[in-house]
């Protein structure tokens, strides 16, 4: 049995000391009353939340898995699921950050991404039931009709309904160009939606009464690729004009997937056969309303790899103090025991200090983001959202992949503290580690990632975003350079940061000769700008020290912990140059 600890005082330090999430937010449009206070009192609930309800269900959702009924085409999910949906529907958590106007409490984002880790800490598999719920709201408050907001919408934000993405197809991937579900005209401005969709999370199970998907096909007039796609309302059951449930539509799962892990949720296979379906949004432009959809996303899943990072880190850490093995090289520790704690020994503690720099500094970083997506929605200005929406834009790649990519490392580090225990599935750190080993997959694997941050963040939109982000890193430089308690961080950031820009350039240059070079260097430019990013984030977090009423024993763990990012993490940056600076000459032709 694992542990969870809702991680608060380090979330409150992020938020409020290193951010200042309270001055920004409560400046915006409607924020007047986005106050600590209130945020606070948010993240105590949240943690209790998950602590009480989520984190038991996770082991045994696990182990249980969900369960497919061919005959009726219907999925049951693990015990206790449809017990903690209620009472996370129930506690008003499905509409945290929905308009008001729709049922919701219009918090910001970025309370509801620190509320999103803890529940994903909690219950990874569980989670993804109303994760999937946020981004179809989200799609439907900029695209959808009154009517339709009203009809679909509002029931998901007070959490009776839930919502999907059915964007894949079995020869499609991530092509999407290639997707073939096609969506015939009907009676009463409705469309008959056909085809098959795979890989899709929540498209069925028993935690509310009806499911509404999100369905991309093309209609008979579409032209070819990516252009040529729309998207749909297609609900599972149909709704009668005074919003009661109607029949059931011609819409079912036809299997759900048995995966490596997240056991507990249900990943379909979709079929629609000739499904009454509604057009939301313009014809022939879904693919862009999906990406509305795509962006919170992907910064949902780079939650996700902090998520388990935590909690592996727990437990880990937990483990590490109470297993006795061994003695210290430099003698006994614990002379009073027959051994001393897997603490005494420097590979251990190099493990568990990975674990937390990547943990502590990717919290920065999703929650920093998440604060600049508040700026896009509610900035005072236009000019100030537009600024926001470019760091947005940048920094969503790199949250999404670095992070997730870091995920991995960090649960195996995890899993190799408990040595073979960590293996034996009733200590139950292994589970952390199949369960994120899917997350650098969906919403975009690390390439497709990569490949958005240089090929269009880069050179598309000629680098906007990081423009304003690397002129943002070079001024805290320059205000912190006299700073004592920041010499070892700052030299290395700025160096690291000139770096960085001067590689852009010599490789915006080089794509431009050869475009092979941008699939050849996408992958490494990821980290390697993944990693300065971090680094900020650590600097940050250490300016950031001398005004927090955190305890001195939090402190001086800040320290040390930016400490070893710097010196032991940072430094990986040379190797993804040299293979940058390797090219596509030594990517040859295999056969």
């Amino acid at each position: 049995m694992t542990i969870y600890k809702a991680p608060l005082d380090d979330q409150r330090f992020a938020l409020f000391d290193v951010l200042g999430a309270e001055a920004v937010l409560t400046k915006l449009q409607g924020g007047e009353g986005h106050t600590r206070d209130l945020l606070d009192a948010v993240l105590e609930e949240a943690g209790r939340l998950s602590e009480a309800v989520l984190a038991p269900t996770n082991a045994s959702g696990d182990e249980e898995g969900c369960h497919f009924d061919k005959a009726t085409q219907t999925v049951t999910t693990p015990k206790g699921f449809k017990a903690a949906f209620k009472a996370f529907a129930d506690g008003g958590w499905t509409g945290l950050t929905q308009a008001e106007h729709f049922g919701g409490q219009a918090l910001p984002n970025t309370i509801g991404t620190a509320t999103t880790e803890i529940f994903q800490s909690g219950n990874l598999s569980w989670s993804l039931y109303p994760l999937l719920s946020e981004g179809a709201c989200h799609a439907m408050e900029l695209h959808g009709t009154e009517e339709q907001q009203n009809t679909y919408l509002k029931p998901i934000v007070e959490g009776r309904w839930t919502g999907t993405m059915c964007l894949t197809e079995p020869q499609a991937g991530s092509d999407l160009g290639l997707l073939k579900t096609r969506a015939e005209t009907a009676e009463n401005d409705s469309y008959k939606i056909t085809g098959t969709k795979i890989f899709i999370s929540a498209g069925e199970h028993d935690l509310t009464e009806n499911i509404i998907h999100l369905v991309l096909a093309r209609l008979p007039d579409a032209p070819a690729g990516s252009r040529g796609i729309s998207m749909f309302i297609v609900p599972k059951f149909k709704v009668n004009a005074d919003g009661s449930l109607g029949a059931r539509n011609a819409v079912a799962a036809g299997a759900i997937e048995h995966k490596m892990g997240l056991r507990g949720s249900a990943t379909c296979v979709m079929n629609f056969d000739a499904a009454e379906g509604y057009l939301i949004g313009q014809p022939h432009k879904g693919l862009a309303a999906m990406f509305t959809m795509m962006n919170a996303a992907r910064l949902g899943v780079g939650v996700q790899g902090l998520a388990l990072t935590e909690r592996a880190l727990q437990n880990s850490s937990n483990y590490a103090r109470e297993r006795l093995q061994s003695r210290s090289l430099s003698g006994p520790k614990f002379p009073d025991k027959p051994a001393d704690n897997l603490l005494v020994q420097p590979d251990v503690r190099r493990m568990l200090l990975t674990q937390r720099a990547i943990a502590e500094g990717s919290r920065a970083l999703l929650l920093y983001t998440s604060l600049q997506t508040d700026v896009e929605a509610r900035g005072a200005d236009e000019a100030t959202r537009k600024q926001a929406s470019d760091l947005v834009a940048f920094l969503i790649p790199i949250a999404k992949g670095l992070v997730t990519e870091l995920a991995q490392e960090s649960t195996k580090e995890a899993l190799q503290v408990y040595g073979g225990h960590g293996y034996i599935a009733e200590n139950g750190v292994e589970q952390f580690v199949r369960d994120a080993r899917i997350i650098t997959l969906y919403e975009g694997t690390t390439g497709i990632q990569a490949a958005d941050l240089l090929g269009r963040k880069i050179l598309q939109l000629q680098g906007a975003g990081f423009k304003i982000f690397l002129k943002e890193i070079q001024a805290f430089c320059q205000q912190h350079a006299q700073d004592a308690a920041l010499r070892e961080l700052i030299a290395p950031l700025a160096t690291y940061a000139k770096q960085w820009a001067d590689l852009t350039l010599a490789l915006a240059q080089r794509v431009q000769g050869n475009p092979e070079e941008l699939g050849a260097a996408a992958n490494d430019y990821l980290y390697y700008s993944g990693y300065v990013t971090l680094a900020y984030m650590w600097a940050r977090s250490v300016a950031a020290l001398a005004g927090s009423s955190q305890q001195e024993a939090f402190k001086q763990s800040k320290r040390d912990t930016a400490k070893f990012y710097f010196t032991r993490i940072l430094p990986r940056c040379l190797t993804h140059q040299a293979a940058i600076d390797a090219g596509i000459d030594t990517l040859p032709a295999i056969v």
